[in-house]
C-alpha cells in the first residue's frame, strides 16, 4: 500500500539501529524506497540511496569506522574549523563527537517537514572543547529525506556564550561517481578561487566547466546557490543547492596522494569527488544569543532531466 506525501508520517519512516561499534545510527526512508543513514558519531550522513537502491555517496573501502577517527566518506559536518589552518584539529571537532537525538528541536523558520522523514541532532560542548575552542554553543543538525529522494541538511549554530565567537563551517560531501575523467562540474565558471595546492594563491576560473585530470583542492568564492556535477557514464547529475554557504570546496586527491592515505584505496580517487558547500574564506561571527543557519540540498536526477532542476542563478 502506497503513501501520499501529504500524509506520510516521518516517525514511521525512521529506524534506530547500531553499527558494529555499538554507536547509534538513524535510517530514514521515503515511500518510494529511497533511504539515508546518519551516524551519531559526527552527525555524519554515511549513506544516501535512490529508489533503485543505488548508493549516491562515496565511502572508502578502507575507511576506519572507529572513534576518534573520522570515517572517509559520506557527508561530514566541519565545525568550527575547515581545513588545518588553526590550532583546532583539521576540519574541526564536530565530526568526531557523539551527537544526541533532539526530540523537541526549536522550530525552523520554514516549514521543512511536510512529506519528509527527518531526524534532529544536537551537539553541545564537551569537557575537552574549552582547551581548543572555549565557547558556549549549540550546533543543531536536521537531516531530511523528501518524497522525491532529495537529501537536505540544515545546520544551526547558536551562541550561548557571554561573548562573541567566530567559526568556519562546511558540509564535506563525497559524491559517488563512475569515473572522474568522465565528470563535469558546472556553475563555477569565471569565479575566483583559492588554490590550496599553491599556498592558497588566488586565481580566476577560465573554463566553461570544470573537468578533472589531476589533483584538485580549491575554494571557489562567492559561488552561486546552485551547481551541478554531471556523471556522463551513469547519465546522472547531482544538483547541489545551498543557502548561507558562500563558498564551494572542490577536492580530489588523485593518484599520488591516494596512495599516501591509509584509509583510502589507491584507485578510489576515480570513483569520487568532494564538492562542499562551505563558509571558509571569511569567519562567521555570532554575538551572544545570535544564530546562524546553513542549508545544503542534494538531488540526483537523470542527466536528460537536469535542465528542470539546475539554475546556476538560483537565489
Amino acid at each position: 500500500m502506497g503513501h501520499s506525501s501529504a500524509v506520510w508520517d516521518h516517525r514511521a519512516a525512521i529506524e534506530l539501529i547500531k553499527d558494529w561499534n555499538g554507536i547509534d545510527q538513524v535510517v530514514l526512508r521515503n515511500p518510494q524506497g529511497a533511504s539515508a543513514r546518519v551516524s551519531l558519531h559526527g552527525g555524519r550522513v554515511i549513506s544516501w540511496r535512490n529508489d533503485l537502491g543505488e548508493e549516491l555517496l562515496f565511502s572508502s573501502s578502507k575507511a576506519i569506522f572507529k572513534s576518534p577517527k573520522a570515517m572517509r566518506g559520506g557527508i561530514s559536518i566541519c565545525f568550527p574549523q575547515f581545513g588545518n589552518c588553526s590550532s583546532i584539529e583539521q576540519q574541526g571537532f564536530a565530526r568526531n563527537k557523539i551527537w544526541m537525538i533532539e526530540d523537541d528541536a526549536p522550530p525552523l523558520l520554514k516549514n521543512d517537514i511536510r512529506g519528509k522523514s527527518f531526524i534532529d541532532l544536537l551537539l553541545k560542548p564537551g569537557e575537552e572543547e574549552p582547551k581548543c575552542w572555549p565557547h558556549g554553543f549549540e550546533l543543531r543538525l536536521r537531516v531530511s529525506l523528501a518524497s522525491d529522494g532529495n537529501l537536505a541538511l540544515i545546520s544551526r549554530v547558536r551562541n550561548i556564550n557571554g561573548k562573541p565567537f567566530s567559526f568556519l563551517f562546511g558540509y564535506h560531501t563525497y559524491l559517488s561517481l563512475s569515473d572522474i575523467s568522465e565528470v563535469r562540474l558546472e556553475g563555477l565558471e569565471t569565479l575566483d578561487y583559492l588554490d590550496n595546492l599553491c599556498q592558497r594563491e588566488r586565481f580566476t576560473e577560465q573554463g566553461d566547466a570544470l573537468t578533472f585530470e589531476s589533483e584538485v583542492d580549491r575554494v571557489y568564492l562567492c559561488s552561486p546557490n546552485c551547481i551541478a556535477v554531471l556523471d556522463h557514464e551513469r547519465k546522472r547529475t547531482y544538483v547541489i543547492r545551498k543557502e548561507g554557504l558562500p563558498d564551494v570546496v572542490v577536492w580530489n586527491p588523485w593518484e599520488k596522494k591516494s596512495k599516501a592515505m591509509t584509509d583510502f584505496g589507491d584507485e578510489e580517487y576515480k570513483q569520487m569527488l568532494c564538492v562542499d558547500g562551505a563558509a571558509v574564506e571569511k569567519l562567521i561571527t555570532l554575538k551572544p544569543g545570535e544564530e546562524w543557519t546553513g542549508r545544503l540540498e542534494l538531488a540526483a536526477v537523470p542527466s536528460s532531466f537536469c535542465s528542470d532542476y539546475f539554475d546556476p542563478q538560483l537565489k
